[in-house]
């Protein structure tokens, strides 16, 4: 009696075959409009420079040419040895700013801590006042010394205030009191009640931050930019910036010498700025599916249910 009942249930709660036809087919235009750009990226950047100035942009170009994979990887060496850096300063930067942001935000969302408001006031006076660019510059580069050191690639991104905002609404929100309380009586301290139950409560929370400070480290060129000039500590980033502004200013020196169309076609303009996105995106996208289901539900899913 109840198999009946549960399949009648599933029958009434069944879509119409037109209906379920018609979700089908916006999912694919939609997975279409999504996937669509980056196959005319990489359509592009394989696509000679002279037709793509003859015939712009297209899925199907009438002549392929990988000169600009070939401008962009000329010293693999260097390519090599800024995917490192890159990769190190994300992952190392990425844990360290997760877990120095639960920490802050961790506490400042206890009641009982004593100087909380205060704790709450420099993060939230942070995000809207900073020192500015040249005294930032003088402290890092005069007073520590943090030119040209991995240090400056990590340690100016680690804490940002708005992270720290969300992981103490989640924390405020996910966490009851009687569950720190309870903890407590059975003897445990801060840092176990922290290490062993908060943290592992809070792991969508952390996963949705960790991909938000991932793309973070991962894009940032503007640090290199300022304080950089080793070549073993150039980011993959502020590299592909190096190329694209040494394509850009040989292609207007070209024009001004006047030395005709054929030598600007010459060089990879546009395939090259398309393969620069090829390259920086792809440890991105094959990251992103493991953070996903984390990002989709992190800010809403607590320790609370119900």
């Amino acid at each position: 009696m109840a198999s009946i009942a549960k399949k009648k249930s599933n029958i009434e709660n069944q879509i119409s075959t037109p209906t379920n036809i018609l979700f089908h087919m916006i999912f694919v235009l939609f997975v279409a409009l999504c996937i669509g750009p980056l196959i005319l990226i990489f359509m592009v950047s394989i696509t000679s420079e002279s037709t793509l100035t003859a015939n712009g942009y297209s899925f199907f170009p009438k002549e392929f040419s990988f000169q600009a994979y070939e401008y962009i990887f000329s010293d693999t060496e260097q390519i090599i040895r800024s995917y490192g850096v890159s990769l190190f300063i994300t992952i190392a930067g990425t844990l360290l700013s997760v877990f120095i942001i639960a920490l802050y935000a961790y506490v400042i969302s206890r009641k009982e801590f004593k100087y909380r408001n205060f704790f709450s006031f420099l993060v939230f006076f942070t995000m809207l006042f900073n020192g500015g660019l040249v005294p930032t510059f003088m402290i890092y580069s005069n007073v520590l010394g943090w030119s040209d050191t991995l240090f400056i690639l990590i340690f100016p991104l680690l804490v940002s205030p708005m992270y720290v905002i969300i992981m103490k609404t989640f924390f405020t929100s996910s966490i009851p009191d009687s569950l720190v309380e309870a903890a407590k009586i059975d003897g445990a301290g801060e840092w176990r009640i922290f290490f062993s139950i908060i943290l592992r409560l809070s792991t969508p929370a952390l996963a949705t931050i960790g991909l938000f400070n991932t793309l973070h480290y991962w894009n940032d060129w503007f640090t290199a930019l300022l304080y950089i000039t080793d070549e073993k500590l150039i980011p993959l980033q502020f590299l592909l910036y190096r190329v694209q502004s040494t394509l850009e200013y040989l292609i207007q020196i070209s024009s001004l010498s006047g030395q005709g169309a054929m030598t600007m076609a010459d060089l990879p303009g546009q395939s090259a700025r398309m393969a620069l996105c090829i390259v920086t995106i792809g440890p991105i996208i094959l990251a992103f599916p493991f953070f996903q289901k984390y990002f989709v539900k992190g800010l809403t899913i607590g320790a609370i249910k119900g």
